[in-house]
């Protein structure tokens, strides 16, 4: 009878609380499995489930915390910088759930002893990397055991081992890698700009990365190092108010119009600092230097020098091989390597004067709301980001423009339509730098490129917050062209 009696409660439904427990310790399942694989599909056939149930406890996940939690890439799923926030918590919590119901495992538990019971085994040793029982061939070392040994190269081992560390945290394979974190990154490429990485390191952390796509809390890691490497001034400072990254690809052949836009912020009492690079070499490597000291823009070579030109000029440009040559030369390997490195992100958020807020230029939309991330991480409260240019920020007026925003460091977005495009001007007996030169002082005029040079003008108040009204910061810039001092350097 108390076996009848037994299996009737067993039959029985267990209480709609029980059902909620068990239906969130489901979620966390699903979204430790998808944090491991960065795929719906892989994530789903690690558990046992179907790619669509994976995607609706993706869809309960993204409710539940209100945060879309994974962003798609070509590169499968980038998790947000929350969902980066739990990955640790939830694979502790994964594989200590895995452990207890491992027979395996229990067999092995420790047992009680004479002392006085404080003693015990932790919850998770180290941070775990990642991966099902299920998985693992026979023999093979378990991702704790893995995460053990990585940790045994403490935080006081030689610059060379803790890089060693970093890279076999992140490139150890599927199910036992995972993102660094934002100290982790940090001290990596602390120790690469030290020069104290041997150079196959730095080609193999950086080939990873790439490969997996960096993390907002990794290149937030990478920015603050190269921040303390060449001893940036804290941002809120005061010193500099606008911050205005330019690193031009050598096959950008237009004109630096953003220049003139940047001199009109500049003349409208505002401390705007420009900093970049065009190409690693080349006839024209030095194009920046070259426009900048052309338009009276004071050429910096070092932090304290740039500090002096805002002081009396009102901006500044600071060329990243003057300022940072060991982020220019690291940058550099492009050519060995053919691709674009995490640094690429990292470097346009470097904000060496401390510039309370920061106009970038990002085409990939991805990359746009990774760049958002990383700021956010980094405690920006005031960005713009122009949706259709890479790597410098100048209006495409005559294509629709998103604009990506942090105000007051909360997201805030626009869309700006295309304006109907006039025709194109008869072209001149005039070399481009000449006609960029002529379109400023008057002797060219040229509606296209001044409509241009109007709108990224309009872009930086915006995020300046000299206006919250797009309209009115053109009205504002329009003025500013209209009445500027039409002498070159």
């Amino acid at each position: 009878m108390a076996e009848e009696r037994t299996g009737e409660a067993v039959g029985k439904p267990v209480s709609n609380e029980r059902q909620t427990d068990l239906s969130k310790l489901r979620l966390l399942v699903a979204l430790d499995a998808l944090l491991r694989e960065n795929s719906v599909s892989r994530a789903a056939s690690s558990v046992g489930l179907q790619p669509s149930a994976m995607s609706r406890l993706l869809g309960q996940l993204r409710e539940d915390y209100a945060d879309p939690l994974f962003l798609r890439t070509g590169h499968g799923l980038r998790p947000t910088p929350l969902a980066e926030s739990l990955r640790l918590r939830v694979r502790a919590l994964a594989a200590e759930t895995e452990a207890l119901l491992d027979a395996r495992s229990t067999a092995s538990a420790p047992t009680a002893t004479g002392h006085a019971g404080w003693g015990g085994q932790a919850l998770t040793d180290a941070p775990p990397l990642a991966v099902r029982p299920s998985r693992l061939l026979e023999g093979e070392p378990a991702p704790e055991q893995f995460a053990a040994k990585l940790a045994e190269i403490g935080d006081d081992a030689a610059p060379e081992r803790r890089l060693a560390r970093c890279i076999a945290t992140v490139g150890t394979g599927a199910g036992r890698s995972r993102p660094l974190s934002k100290e982790e990154a940090e001290d990596a490429l602390a120790i690469i700009l030290a020069g104290e990485a041997d150079p196959v390191q730095i080609g193999a952390l950086m080939t990873v990365l790439h490969y997996r796509g960096p993390t907002a809390v990794e290149v937030a890691g990478f920015v603050r190092a190269m921040r303390r490497h060449i001893g940036a001034i804290e941002p809120g400072s005061g010193i500099a108010d606008l911050d205005w990254p330019c690193y031009l690809s050598p096959k950008l052949k237009t004109a630096p119009w953003f220049l003139h836009a940047a001199r009109l912020v500049a003349d409208a009492g505002h401390r705007v600092v420009l900093h970049g690079s065009y190409g690693e070499k080349g006839q024209e490597r030095h194009k920046l230097e070259v426009a900048a000291s052309t338009a009276g823009i004071p050429v910096c070579t070092s932090i304290a020098a740039a500090k002096a030109a805002l002081g009396s000029a009102g901006i500044a440009y600071l060329p990243l091989s003057a300022f940072a040559p060991q982020v220019y030369r690291l940058l550099g390997l492009y050519r060995l390597m053919e691709m674009r490195m995490p640094l690429n992100a990292a470097i346009h958020l470097i904000n060496p004067m401390g510039g309370r807020a920061s106009l970038l230029g990002v085409a990939n939309p991805s990359s746009r709301t990774l760049s958002r991330d990383i700021a956010l991480l980094l405690e920006t409260s005031e960005l713009t980001i122009l949706g259709n240019t890479r790597d410098h920020a100048e209006f495409t007026p005559y294509r629709q423009t998103p604009l990506f925003r942090l105000v007051g460091g909360e997201p805030s977005d626009l869309i700006i339509p295309a304006k109907i495009a006039p025709p194109a001007e008869a072209r001149t007996g005039l070399s481009s730098r000449e006609y960029w030169q002529a379109v400023w002082t008057g002797a060219a005029r040229d509606q296209r490129a001044e409509t241009t040079i109007v709108t990224t003008a309009a872009a930086a108040l915006l995020s300046l917050r000299n206006h919250d009204d797009y309209e009115a910061a053109c009205e504002t810039a329009r003025g500013l062209w209209n009445n500027r001092s039409r002498r070159m350097a």
